[in-house]
């Protein structure tokens, strides 16, 4: 039973609850033998957690398993939240347990359906928020927050693929500077302004000054989109130090780590919506 509680991504003592007030147990037996779970049974166990961390009642949710047959796609599972913080505490919930097939398809249709800007406002920055803070204040749960940081950066990978017909002739650049790795953001962006038909060149985390100043050289972007998170990385060389070109680039900077003086050839951005704004603005949308 443990090992399957393990699987399952419960305590032992909930499978035994889940059997004797559900009758969600295992259904092989063999005289004078323990009763084992067979692959029906974890199918049924698997909806009946998934269930629950979305938020349906425990008895409601045990019919439901019970009357599962063959197999279930997840997607199927993924019902519509009328309000935005019940999906929030639905993935926080199958965070915890490391239900990663449901945050992963969660997260796709909630994009397909509202777009990386309102998915990634409304929905990723709380969910990544609340398990930020939960790591904080209990010092436990960082493997939950590394995970969903990896399936958030495949799944916006995926929203920012190459595009066929691109609007921009230009490609704009985006660059997390010096020794900055929180580049999550960037990725956002990326799949953000690839739903607007922007393309990009995407240097990604930890791009120094001379990558930029190549960059700059090579494609003249009209525009270049610089993140720092950390004080430590957002240095003005990054902006000031690259070369001057004809027609001049729109310089966008975001992320916390930015503390500039001097703000003259430079605009400021808090959030993702602002960024894609002034990018497309950049290359005359």
């Amino acid at each position: 039973m443990a090992a399957v509680a393990r699987r399952i991504g419960v305590a032992p003592a909930t499978l035994r609850t889940w059997d004797r007030r559900y009758g969600l147990g295992p259904s092989l037996h063999k005289a004078g033998s323990h009763r084992k779970y067979c692959p029906a049974d974890l199918a049924k166990l698997t909806l009946m957690r998934r269930l629950i961390s979305t938020g349906v009642a425990p008895a409601d949710a045990a019919n439901q398993a019970k009357m599962h047959r063959g197999e279930l796609p997840v997607s199927t599972q993924v019902r519509a939240f009328e309000l935005r913080e019940d999906l929030v505490s639905a993935l926080h919930r199958a965070a915890n347990i490391l239900d990663t097939a449901f945050v992963e398809s969660a997260l796709r249709k909630d994009i397909d359906d509202n777009g990386v800007v309102l998915s990634w406002s409304e929905v990723i920055v709380p969910l990544l928020v609340r398990i930020g803070d939960e790591w904080e204040k209990t010092g436990v749960g960082i493997e939950v927050e590394h995970m969903l940081s990896s399936l958030l950066k495949g799944i916006l990978r995926d929203s920012s693929r190459a595009l066929e017909n691109p609007r921009n002739p230009t490609p704009v650049l985006l660059a997390a500077v010096g020794e900055e790795v929180h580049s999550l953001a960037l990725n956002a962006l990326a799949a953000a302004l690839a739903e607007r038909g922007i393309q990009i060149f995407y240097l990604g985390a930890r791009t120094p000054l001379e990558a930029i100043d190549a960059m700059v050289r090579r494609s003249a972007p009209p525009a270049i989109f610089l993140w720092a998170q950390l004080k430590q990385n957002g240095h003005e060389k990054f902006f000031r130090e690259i070369p001057s070109i004809r027609p001049a680039p729109r310089i966008i900077l975001g992320g916390p780590g930015w503390d500039v003086v001097d703000t003259q050839g430079v605009t400021f951005v808090h959030d993702l919506a602002g960024a894609c704004t002034e990018i497309e603005s950049a290359v005359g949308f």
